[in-house]
């Protein structure tokens, strides 16, 4: 081999190592920024719309808004056009019947099921009617049960002995959507907390 192609050949190995170390350095800027980045990628995730509203009405019914956003989340995903195929309406989806009864008991202003679409009125009424749920429980994870399945039937399920009214049991909720539901927003709620206290 002569002294001209052994230095071609060590020229194009040391291009070949720069390269790499040049693509092993981009790689590990890139991982870098995302895991910098990583918080605020998962607050567009987990987001905070709406806040005047939920602030003030948790505020209000002393329920942490986080665990509102939560609810939110898993309901509507912050859609206030969403109606579920049940007709729950807006971003707390809310059943027409159950928005009437708490506007009533609370006078608050409800015209009729479109009220619902009112970002304001709805998580005003979505917060109260939580609120109510955990006075009646006394537990989040029930209270969300109840808020789901409906809070004649949570107390069914108590009654029976199928679950238990201080939440420790949550795994046995008979409902699979509503077994994934609490699960689901206690998880996002832990998230909120973490990403947000």
């Amino acid at each position: 081999m002569s002294m001209g192609t052994l230095l071609i050949d060590t020229v194009k190995e040391s291009c070949e190592v720069r390269r790499i170390i040049l693509i092993l350095t981009a790689i590990v800027l890139v991982l870098l920024i995302i895991l910098l980045n990583f918080k605020n990628i998962q607050k567009l995730i987990y987001r905070q719309d709406y806040a005047e509203y939920v602030e003030k009405y948790a505020k209000e019914n002393n329920i942490d808004p986080l665990l509102i956003y939560a609810i939110i989340k898993a309901e509507s995903n912050f859609d206030n056009d969403a109606v579920s195929s049940r007709g729950a309406a807006g971003l707390m989806q809310l059943m027409d019947e159950t928005a009437e009864e708490v506007a009533t008991n609370e006078a608050i202003e409800y015209v009729s099921n479109d009220s619902l679409h009112n970002p304001e009125t709805n998580i005003r009424i979505g917060v109260k009617y939580f609120a109510d749920l955990m006075e009646i429980f006394q537990n989040e994870s029930v209270a969300l049960a109840a808020y789901n399945a409906g809070m004649g039937t949570v107390q069914t399920w108590i009654d029976e002995g199928i679950i238990k009214a201080d939440g420790s049991d949550i795994e046995n909720i008979p409902y699979n959507e509503t077994n994934m539901y609490v699960r689901k927003i206690l998880k996002d709620y832990d998230i909120y907390r973490q990403l947000y206290n």
